[in-house]
């Protein structure tokens, strides 16, 4: 009978590569906030490697990509890291969520702002780029929504007058399409009456002529008698 062979790894060892994560993420962090994410890239790289449970890690990696151009690397690796974020899940989804904006497709940068707005309500930029996003997808009363959202917590935004003018033009549209919509309703309407009229009038022109033909036909069918002579020449 063959028994499952049971594998314990040292303490020791572990300890060690705990410690070599932690290294490895000291000094991709230290790089990163000094501005040298090309530098920093293998160190955060390693340090995801060797404890990928660190979200803090990953986020500074997808970040550090997008600082040298790695565009889908950067969105790989946030989207991988992003279901065990726990506490940084808003932030990387709002990041990705900017990632993918940036790269010119707002309607995968919504559902992260979404999600980036469902673990913390409160942030106002997501507020606010989701509701570019939505200017961008066609959803304007939902991106108006999303604007007064972002002033109500961002009252005092340099944004703001922007903002205001931006929801008075969508403001403006809406009033001008219920107006287009109107008028072709109206339109419609009028085609549909005219129509009416042309076969009402075509109509009674048909039952006249048929009344008149029923005149012709109508009368006697007996045979005239001539009572005169006949002059043959």
């Amino acid at each position: 009978m063959l028994l499952a062979a049971t594998i314990i790894v040292p303490s020791a060892a572990v300890a060690q590569a705990a410690d070599t994560a932690a290294v490895s993420f000291a000094r991709g962090e230290d790089l990163f906030m000094r501005d040298k994410a090309a530098d920093a890239v293998p160190s955060l790289e390693k340090a995801v490697r060797e404890d990928p449970a660190n979200a803090k890690a990953s986020l500074y990696l997808g970040l550090a990509y997008l600082q040298v151009g790695r565009i889908d690397e950067a969105i790989e690796t946030l989207r991988k890291a992003l279901p065990r974020a726990g506490s940084l899940q808003a932030t990387m989804a709002f990041n990705l969520a900017n990632i993918y904006f940036a790269k010119g497709s707002a309607a995968f940068s919504e559902p992260y702002y979404s999600q980036a707005l469902v673990a913390d309500p409160g942030l106002a930029g997501a507020w606010l780029n989701r509701a570019n996003a939505r200017i961008r997808t066609g959803s304007l009363r939902e991106a108006v929504d999303d604007y007064r959202k972002y002033l109500e917590l961002v009252p005092d935004s340099p944004k703001r007058p922007d903002i205001e003018k931006l929801i008075a033009l969508i403001g403006d549209e809406f009033t001008a399409e219920a107006r287009r919509t109107e008028e072709a309703a109206l339109v419609v309407k009028e085609e549909a009456d005219r129509r009416k009229r042309l076969l009402d009038e075509v109509s009674a022109s048909l039952q006249a002529a048929a009344e008149d033909t029923r005149g012709l036909s109508a009368g006697s069918e007996e045979v005239l008698q001539y009572d005169g002579e006949f002059v043959l020449e």
